[in-house]
């Protein structure tokens, strides 16, 4: 990847590995969105295997791959899911290397918003 302050935000990372999302679009017709997969294929499967630990071992990740399957508007599959939370521990890295911030899971849980406890 290289040094990271040549990036300017996260998207940009998550261009380089990949998981740009592109749509699937072709005249009149609309196909589901899916990643790009033109990036750097190893960086990809870091970050993957990433995201399958940090589901199975850590409990703040685990609750937002949840979320993202379970919620009610736009629930996602398990796949799509997994590639979410890989782009999310993206970009924790980038902000934790650009900025020089320490991991808080409370901000990591305050991105998840549930109406019910919103609405306690």
């Amino acid at each position: 990847m290289g040094d990271i302050g040549r990036f300017d935000n996260p998207k940009q990372l998550q261009k380089l590995a990949g998981y740009a999302i592109v749509a699937n679009d072709s005249g009149k017709h609309n196909g589901e969105s899916r990643i790009s997969y033109r990036g750097r294929k190893r960086l990809r499967y870091v970050l993957y295997e990433a995201a399958i630990s940090l589901i199975g071992k850590n409990a703040e990740f685990r609750a937002i791959h949840e979320y993202y399957r379970t919620r009610k508007e736009n629930p996602l599959k398990k796949m799509q899911s997994v590639v979410a939370v890989a782009c999310k521990v993206l970009r924790i890295f980038y902000t934790i290397l650009t900025k020089g911030a320490d991991y808080d899971a409370g901000k990591l849980m305050g991105d998840i918003r549930r109406p019910q406890i919103q609405a306690a």
